[in-house]
């Protein structure tokens, strides 16, 4: 078994390269990361010994001041070095540097010395290295105004402000999902490869990308439509979209309720976007779930008896309640990478309708089950 650390873990792509290794305990080993180690040599060395495989990820992209970004990414890189000798380490590194290399600046700069720092330690000792060309990369959790300008759009347009377009150009993307596979795929590989240049999956000019997102909150989040999802890429980027909405103030949606003599009708939802529909009853007491999903989208509607609905995104602690009542038909959507599951709290059978985006596969199931 593979035991993998992960430099900058918690950071945008390290906590779903982190969380992406978790799916497969049978084959890697998460050892631990705190940003903490590079302030403690000791503490560094034990990290290094531990490891058959580092991806390095941790670095600054953003200060104000560049040389500020230059001499706090080469120091990282030193440190890592110095641990790898000191420990006589053989790990395979994998190190994450950018598409601007070879461009006129200090973070570029800083990327390819770094690079080229940590190619010469694997020349000299038993170790691997591998060097990855990134381009840009977007997906949830994503940090506005520091990762991506698509994690700045979609946090300003769900927070009602006006984003702006100061270049539109087109620009080259992978999602954060298909980089970390990539990134396995590698570890897997294990053979030492000085460069590798991660070619962009997707080719979108800003303002068009700017257009899909305010067409997201108009439909998803005013009109609670499931818009119309014509590629990968255009599920990504509404997956990517949902998660920058304040969960817990839009959730539970109330539906319209139609009500005559007969009885009632409700209409669950309005799709551009096909899927599966399913209906479940669950008896007092009951809890269904406890999974989450890397890809689908899911609604939960409960149409009768009382529900408790938690949800809790993987790696962190905070759970979110919200509870539903058939007297008014509400539903919840799962983000994804937050576990979640449905508990009848009432004295009557809960009903509830189930809407997936996508036919159930066993064989490729997205479904990893972990408590809430």
């Amino acid at each position: 078994m593979l035991k993998i650390g992960v430099t900058g873990q918690a950071g945008f792509i390290g906590q779903h390269l982190y969380n992406t290794i978790g799916l497969f305990p049978e084959e890697f080993e998460r050892v631990e990361y705190r940003r903490e180690f590079f302030e403690d040599e000791n503490l560094l060395n034990d990290f290094v010994s531990k490891c058959d495989v580092i991806i390095h990820l941790a670095a600054m992209n953003r200060h104000h001041d560049a040389q500020k970004i230059y001499d706090n990414n080469i120091a990282l890189i030193n440190k890592l070095v110095a641990a790898l000798e000191a420990t006589d380490s053989v790990a395979h590194v994998l190190f994450s540097s950018s598409s601007q290399e070879e461009r006129d600046n200090l973070y570029g700069k800083s990327k390819k010395e770094g690079r080229q720092l940590l190619a010469q330690w694997a020349e000299k000792s038993k170790g691997k290295f591998t060097g990855l060309i990134i381009p840009n990369v977007f997906g949830p959790f994503g940090h506005p105004n520091y990762n991506s300008f698509i994690a700045t759009f979609s946090h300003q347009i769900c927070h009602n402000e006006a984003p702006k377009i100061e270049v539109d150009g087109e620009v080259g993307l992978i999602y954060v999902g298909d980089l970390v596979k990539l990134m396995i795929s590698e570890i897997r590989n294990s053979s030492a490869v000085d460069l590798i240049n991660i070619s962009a999956t997707d080719q979108k000019k800003v303002s068009e990308i700017l257009g899909l997102l305010q067409g997201y909150k108009t439909q998803y989040v005013e009109q609670g439509m499931i818009p119309e999802l014509n590629s990968q890429f255009e599920l990504n980027l509404f997956n990517t979209f949902r998660c920058y909405m304040n969960i817990r103030e839009y959730f539970p949606v109330k539906f319209v309720k139609h009500a005559d003599p007969r009885g009632t009708f409700v209409e669950v939802i309005r799709l551009n976007v096909g899927g599966q529909v399913s209906f479940s009853t669950t008896v007092p007491g009951i809890t269904r779930g406890n999974h989450y999903h890397t890809r689908k989208i899911e609604r939960f509607a409960v149409i009768k008896g009382k529900a408790l609905i938690q949800l809790r995104k993987i790696g962190t602690e905070e759970v979110l309640d919200f509870y539903l009542d058939g007297m008014e038909p509400a539903y919840v959507d799962m983000p994804i990478w937050y576990t979640h599951n449905i508990k009848n709290i009432g004295e009557e059978e809960l009903y509830t309708n189930f809407w997936i985006n996508e036919f159930f596969d066993p064989n490729d199931p997205d479904t990893y089950f972990e408590n809430v």
